[in-house]
């Protein structure tokens, strides 16, 4: 049984992988907005900017953008899962012996693969800014592994936007507040230059957290109790989505 869902998944994420190398400009698409992001914060608005930070602001910001990143990036998982689902092809998937958790599985690979190559887009742009880092591969890993499941949570999140939504603009439409999100974090100023109430709710919320842990990793600094938060926050959330995901499913399937 293992070994049939395996095949299966194998089978339907290179599917899913061939329509996105039809259409590079996906990948594209969703780097060109961090990018152009990253140029007006570093080249117009870095420089009124202060951070507690010894290094570069492109340093400091780098975090955030690949966050935003990859919530620009899951949109596109919504965006083709519905249209799997009004063309019909999920429902032809059912008639044949496959597995069904691999017709999700396949969507969700792909989008770990189409935004880890986005993600590499951006960090090589980051580069050319001026971004260094002394990081070991350790902290490397430490940092891929937090961002594959920054991805793998988000992406379950829009694979229940896309079986619930009834338009293709309201499949996408979950991302918005994700990429704003950021914004209100410590991802492009201290949190403690914040109002009150809104400095509050950026130290509380999960993005905070993610962006300070991959930070201190770049940085070669303690992370202290932050990536145990962080790592709470992102399983817990992958948790429910996988869960409220794969129970919409069978629902959608009956």
């Amino acid at each position: 049984m293992t070994s049939t869902v395996l095949s299966d998944t194998r089978v339907l994420t290179g599917r899913s992988l061939r329509h996105i190398l039809r259409s590079p400009d996906t990948i594209i698409t969703t780097a060109v907005t961090p990018v152009a992001l990253m140029l007006l914060f570093v080249f117009v608005l870095g420089g009124a900017i202060t951070t507690d930070s010894s290094g570069s602001y492109v340093s400091y910001l780098l975090p955030g953008i690949l966050l935003i990143t990859i919530a620009s990036g899951t949109a596109y998982t919504a965006y083709r899962l519905f249209l799997d689902l009004q063309s019909g092809i999920l429902d032809r998937f059912q008639s044949m012996p496959i597995a069904r958790s691999s017709v999700l599985w396949g969507h969700v690979l792909t989008s770990l693969a189409a935004n880890l190559v986005s993600l590499a887009l951006v960090v090589g742009v980051a580069l050319l800014l001026g971004f260094r880092t002394g990081a070991s591969p350790a902290g490397w890993l430490a940092v891929a592994g937090i961002l594959i499941l920054f991805i793998l949570a988000l992406t379950w999140v829009a694979v229940i936007a896309g079986l619930s939504a009834k338009t293709v603009d309201g499949a996408s439409a979950f991302s918005y507040p994700l990429i704003f999100l950021p914004f209100i974090s410590s991802a492009f100023v201290p949190t403690a230059s914040m109002p009150g109430p809104v400095a509050w709710f950026a130290e509380h919320q999960p993005v905070t957290a993610v962006v300070d842990t991959i930070r201190a990793l770049f940085a070669q600094q303690p992370v202290g109790a932050e990536i145990w938060t962080a790592l709470a926050w992102l399983l817990g959330i992958l948790a429910v989505a996988y869960a409220v995901a794969t129970a919409s499913y069978r629902r959608r399937l009956r």
